[in-house]
């Protein structure tokens, strides 16, 4: 009787014992990697670098998942929906922070629902034209305005680069339509093409611009960028003083514990220190941006209040 209640009181504490093990050796099944955007994009590309860098160093699969739409709502649904064991990720851009503002109403709530784990880079914009436009500078463009309307191309409703469009074409005074896609890459090709005028982007290869597939106008920065030391500011190429970047993070479902959180996030920074990481965000034309969880939600909040004084004092408008 005696050593059977030795043993009752023994496997609860050993099944205990393997419980905790098991938290510690997180992961041990692949990790989905949600993309709300299509593939081939800087999205696409700064997505597959970290699931690349976080597989080999945990020695399992990190499978991409693109799934486009909605400015990232349709991804973040799913995200919000999944377990929260660490085992499902999601690349967020500007829109993640900005989809409250544009949808009345969202199937997750953006600070309940999601953990913030790291920001990961930081991209500045250009305003990017096809060379067969007859455009000189900004100035140039702002006049071709007050002849006709300039269309201009996203990576989808809410997406950096329509809002950067739409602001700019606000503060420039400019006459403008926005031309949607399920991603910045599509954008981006279709400005090439000559189907739209411009885009307000980072873009997706700056050998778009050095190989003269697009012409850089101006760079939406205060000073010149090193990387881009030949393209004037926007209000030195004769525009407003206009500034704009795009950004990306990631994140993962709504209370992940502290022991996923923190090992997501050191392993991810180790990604972000890399030489081949920085290597690939320079080529791109950005810098790596990591942060801990707690800067990381707190910069989501602070974006967000920065758009919407720019949605109450510019016409920026979102169809539902």
């Amino acid at each position: 009787m005696h050593d059977f209640s030795i043993t009752r009181f023994f496997i609860p504490v050993f099944i205990g014992f393997l419980s905790i093990t098991a938290k510690a050796e997180y992961p041990e099944k692949p990790i989905r990697l949600i993309i709300p955007f299509v593939a081939g994009g800087t999205t696409d590309q700064i997505a597959r670098a970290v699931g690349t860098h976080l597989s080999q160093a945990w020695g399992q699969p990190v499978v991409m998942d693109n799934k486009p739409g909605a400015n990232g709502v349709i991804a973040s649904e799913i995200v919000a929906g999944a377990p929260n064991d660490g085992y499902t990720l999601m690349l967020v851009a500007m829109g993640h922070a900005v989809n409250p503002l544009i949808y009345k109403k969202l199937p997750y709530d953006t600070d309940r629902d999601f953990t913030p784990v790291t920001s990961l880079a930081k991209f500045n914009q250009l305003i990017l034209v096809n060379p067969k436009l007859p455009l000189k500078n900004v100035k140039d463009l702002i006049a071709l305005s007050k002849t006709r309307p300039i269309t201009y191309g996203s990576g989808g409703n809410g997406s950096s680069q329509h809002l950067a469009g739409a602001l700019f074409f606000s503060m420039a005074h400019m006459q403008g339509t926005h031309v949607p896609y399920k991603g910045g890459s599509q954008a981006m090709l279709d400005t090439i093409a000559g189907n739209i005028d411009m885009m307000v982007a980072q873009p997706s290869s700056p050998t778009y611009v050095s190989s003269g597939q697009l012409k850089a106008l101006a760079i939406a920065t205060k000073n010149r960028s090193p990387d881009y030391p030949n393209t004037p500011t926007v209000k030195e190429s004769g525009g407003p003083s206009f500034e704009s970047y795009s950004w990306y993070g990631l994140i993962a479902p709504k209370n992940l514990p502290p022991e996923i959180l923190n090992k997501l996030n050191a392993e991810t920074l180790v990604v972000l220190n890399s030489d081949n990481f920085k290597h690939l965000v320079s080529s791109l034309g950005g810098e790596t941006a990591g942060t801990n969880p707690t800067e990381f939600a707190k910069f989501i909040k602070e974006e967000r209040k920065r758009y919407a004084v720019a949605f109450k004092h510019t016409e920026i408008s979102i169809d539902q």
